[in-house]
């Protein structure tokens, strides 16, 4: 199928789009690389009369990377997030992760503030980016404000950002040295959605896990930061007991539906699978 009609704009700044998204209300929709939103519209299941391309604003762009916070431009690309070295030293999980969304045609153009602010369930980075404890940076037209990850998403397709807002900038704590993450992803095929994902943060002193975060993808209406599956690891030596605790709590945060990707509770354990798997090559790359 082809899109309903529309009206293209083009602005120059992030005000100029604010106001237009002011302007049109519910008929108009901002568009960043498009991977979501135009098969949305092709489907005709959104038709907005108004397109907002943010693709020239160069305010939205560029990856700072600084001792107490990483930076990340809402239009920087996929590739861009690959490709940059500095990040990839001291957050090497989003590269890990920006290489297993769909494939380098997709990863050149998609962004990472349309990946984490459309609120899409299957998307990888928002998990991800609840893991790193991250926050989402929004403008409107009272201002700017700021939304952790972890309380950022509501429901499928719903988030905290309001229709005439923004998502600017994505802000992560600089994690520290010697930390370990990994993203580990279940698919069908290259390029599609996870059956089951998971994301791992760990800390290690001495043996023993200091601190460590879960999140899960595709496996509920909104990615699930699973605070319990955390719990059971920091203190730990990352034993058996304390790593299948972890396991059983991200399993019984897991509200997966049945689909084309297996029956629910085979995505619920593979959910689990996950993050043992994940928590295994966090493990060794904080000891590393």
């Amino acid at each position: 199928m082809i899109t309903g009609a529309f009206d293209y704009h083009r602005p120059r700044s992030v005000d100029d789009a604010i106001a237009l998204l002011s302007q049109h209300g519910d008929e108009g929709r901002v568009i960043a690389g498009g991977h979501s939103l135009v098969p949305m519209m092709k489907l005709r299941l959104a038709a907005p009369s108004h397109l907002i391309d943010l693709a020239a604003l160069d305010e939205l762009k560029g990856i700072a990377v600084a001792d107490q916070a990483i930076v990340i431009g809402a239009m920087t690309t996929q590739h861009e997030i690959i490709a940059d070295q500095a990040l990839a030293a001291r957050c090497p999980i989003l590269r890990e992760t920006a290489a297993l969304i769909a494939d380098p045609q997709v990863r050149y153009c998609g962004t990472l503030g349309g990946n984490v602010a459309n609120g899409d369930p299957g998307n990888d980075m928002p998990a991800v980016m609840q893991c790193l404890g991250a926050s989402y940076r929004l403008r409107g037209p009272n201002g700017e404000r700021s939304v952790a990850a972890r309380d950022f998403y509501e429901a499928a397709y719903f988030t905290a950002r309001a229709d005439d807002e923004i998502l600017t900038a994505v802000e992560i704590p600089t994690p520290a040295a010697g930390h370990g993450a990994a993203y580990e992803k279940q698919k069908r095929k290259v390029g599609d959605y996870a059956t089951a994902a998971a994301a791992v943060m760990l800390t290690l002193a001495g043996g023993t896990c200091e601190t460590a975060s879960v999140a899960l993808t595709n496996v509920g209406e909104t990615p699930l930061f699973v605070e319990a599956a955390g719990q059971a690891l920091a203190g730990s030596g990352l034993d058996d007991a304390a790593v299948t605790a972890a396991v059983e709590a991200a399993r019984a945060a897991a509200e997966p539906v049945s689909d084309l990707r297996g029956p629910a509770d085979y995505r619920r354990h593979l959910a689990g699978v996950m993050v043992r798997r994940a928590v295994e090559r966090a493990r060794r790359r904080a000891a590393a």
